[in-house]
Parts: structure tokens; sequence; C-alpha cells
């Protein structure tokens, strides 16, 4: 039985401040109330130290939004493996379609920050999704096969516990748009076929995440869907009270 993720990217959001107000709140609402789902957050680099203090001795696991392929070196600007363990950093988000999109990410390189990622022992997040343009000209599944075999191109000994999958169609991603949770099911149970084609039956411990105006109203019907193992949050994530509320849907 995979144990449902629900996981909150902020993006470029919150000061250290703002982050540490967020987890009195959270925490808070967690005292009152735990399900058995697991519980991620994905800060921005500042404030990870403040948020790994914050969630000692607490359910939940903190998340970086991307990594560098090297230990160390002259990548100005990168954060590598080794430093996010140092906030015990759990996983690390890859490919998430603003890193394509805004900042010409290629499939190559996102799977070499999946192999850095993944080597060093922590656990990547792949994200994969189609436009609204490739959708419409029916191309979501030949964009999500080739997203998913390029960045995973090499990777081997993966488990439940050591790849996580999260399905987010750019359409979808800060638009209000939300595809139905027929249409993410569609494409999650064709992302677990094609994971089966890579890894054999190992996929059917491997999470897959839906992630695109995640939000209270819609997050029960979407984890719900047998393919559908938990959520990718971005701007509900922001807000504790809603973020509970994801995380407690449909319990």
């Amino acid at each position: 039985m995979r144990k449902y993720l629900i996981a909150g990217n902020w993006k470029m959001h919150k000061t250290v401040k703002e982050a540490k107000e967020f987890f009195e709140n959270f925490l808070r609402k967690l005292k009152e109330k735990t399900v058995d789902r697991e519980i991620m957050i994905a800060p921005p680099f500042t404030c990870l130290f403040a948020c790994a203090e914050a969630v000692k001795g607490t359910p939940v696991s903190l998340g970086a939004q991307n990594a560098c392929w090297e230990p160390k070196g002259a990548f100005t600007g990168e954060i590598s493996p080794e430093m996010l363990k140092e906030f015990e950093v759990k996983y690390v988000i890859i490919g998430h379609s603003e890193r394509r999109h805004i900042f010409g990410e290629t499939d190559e390189i996102i799977n070499k920050r999946v192999k850095g990622v993944f080597s060093a022992g922590l656990v990547p997040v792949l994200c994969v999704g189609e436009t609204l343009e490739e959708r419409e000209a029916g191309k979501t599944f030949d964009v999500v096969k080739t997203q998913l075999e390029e960045g995973l191109r090499g990777i081997s000994g993966v488990s439940g516990e050591t790849l996580v999958i999260a399905y987010e169609p750019v359409w979808a991603i800060g638009t209000g748009k939300t595809a139905t949770p027929l249409q993410a099911q569609e494409v999650h149970q064709f992302i677990r076929e094609k994971l089966k084609e890579l890894f054999g039956e190992v996929a059917d411990s491997i999470r897959i995440l839906y992630g695109g105006s995640v939000k209270p109203e819609n997050a029960g019907s979407i984890l719900e869907q047998p393919d559908i193992d938990g959520v990718l949050v971005g701007g509900a994530s922001l807000d504790p009270e809603k973020f509970y509320d994801i995380y407690t849907a449909g319990t």
C-alpha cells in the first residue's frame, strides 16, 4: 500500500520570519489531529535552516526546490545535494515546469540533477507534464513519456522509497484550472505503466503525485483516484490552514 505524500512547494515565497510563523500555526493544527499521510514542505533555500529547526521531532519532512548534480565545485548559484543533507532534507524537486519553461532546463540537465540527487541518497521528485498547446494537439502522452524516459535515463535500483514522480500539467499550475480527477488518473495510470517498462513491478510501489491548482475543495476527489498517491501543492501550501485541510482531505 502506497502511503500518501502531501507536499508543499513554496517556490519563491516566505522570509525566515514568515516561515517560522507558518510552522507555528501548521504544527499547532497537527497536534490537534494527524492522519496516516506523509508531509513534505519545500521552502526556499534561505529558509531551510529555520525550517529544519522548526520540524525537528514532527511528522514533517523537508524538501528542496532544486539541486546540482555535483557534490561541490565551480557552479555559481547552485546548491549541492551534500549541502542539502546538512539540513536533513529528504526530498528534492527536479524538473518543475518553471525550471523547464522559465529557466530553460533541458531533459539532459534534469537527468543529471536526478542522478546527482539519487546518488547522494536523497529522493528526487521528478516533475513531468504538458503545456496547454501540447494537450490540445493530443501530445500529452508523448510529452510525458519523453520526460520520464530522458529524466530517468541511466537510473537503476529504484524503489518506492527512493523515487517520486509528480504529474503537473503546465496549463493547470497557478492558473486556477485543474485537471479533472479522471483526466489526472488517466495520465497517472500511463505513468505507472511506463515506470513498469523501466523498472518492473517495483513501479507499483513508486508514488505519483498530482500538482496543479490543488485546493482543499478538490484535494479529496483527486486523492480518491487509484494511481494518485498524493499531491504537490503550490499556492495553497503557503497558508497553514489550507495546507492542513489538504493534508486531511477525505479523511
